[in-house]
């Protein structure tokens, strides 16, 4: 089930929910992890990083390696066994050492990076659940808070005194005053006051 929505901004609020099956309680947790499994979630992103055999292997991928893998080939073509041996020797314990720094790294990066995930609110099953921002679908009602991260595209449904910071959208350092309402497709994202 595909979303054709491309100007939500300028359809009426219970069109769009319908277009998304969804309504104003929320998805069920059964109809938000059908969606998430089917691909609909566009933030969600790829596993970075690759298994430990594959990070091992690209340790020796970089050209002065693979020279020095030439230089191997070279001294035993030669009958230098002892010199191949020695740079053998020497790109092993480098190949090792890179291994062991990189994968320690990416471990630290990978929990770092748990600690600091952003989580929102959204209406699921009409109840309240904080959800990181990597599980939002088409079809999440978000609920904000005062000093709350915008962490989609959104339809403004219900609000009180919402003022949003879109400096780094416009440049605009003063927040600005939003509400919900049916704006045109070509209305510019600076002179929006309805969303």
């Amino acid at each position: 089930m595909a979303y054709p929505i491309q100007y939500f901004w300028a359809m009426p609020t219970e069109d769009v929910l319908k277009v998304l099956h969804s309504s104003r309680e929320g998805l069920s947790n059964y109809e938000a992890e059908k969606r998430i499994k089917a691909g609909y979630n566009s933030l969600r992103t790829k596993k970075r990083g690759c298994g430990a055999f594959e990070l091992f292997i690209s340790q020796f991928k970089s050209p002065i390696i693979l020279i020095l893998f030439f230089a191997i080939i070279l001294s035993f073509f030669l009958r230098d066994t002892v010199d191949a041996l020695i740079i053998l020797t020497i790109i092993l314990i480098s190949g090792l050492l890179g291994f062991w720094q990189e994968y320690g790294a990416n471990n630290a990066v990978s929990k770092l990076l748990e600690l600091v995930r952003i989580k929102t609110h959204v209406l699921r099953d009409g109840k309240a659940v904080e959800i990181g921002v990597d599980e939002i679908i088409p079809g999440d009602i978000l609920l904000l808070k005062a000093g709350a991260i915008i962490p989609a595209d959104c339809l403004i449904l219900e609000s009180n005194s919402l003022n949003i910071d879109e400096a780094t959208l416009t440049g605009e350092t003063f927040p600005v005053e939003k509400q919900g309402g049916v704006l045109t497709p070509e209305t510019p994202l600076g002179q929006t006051s309805y969303c």
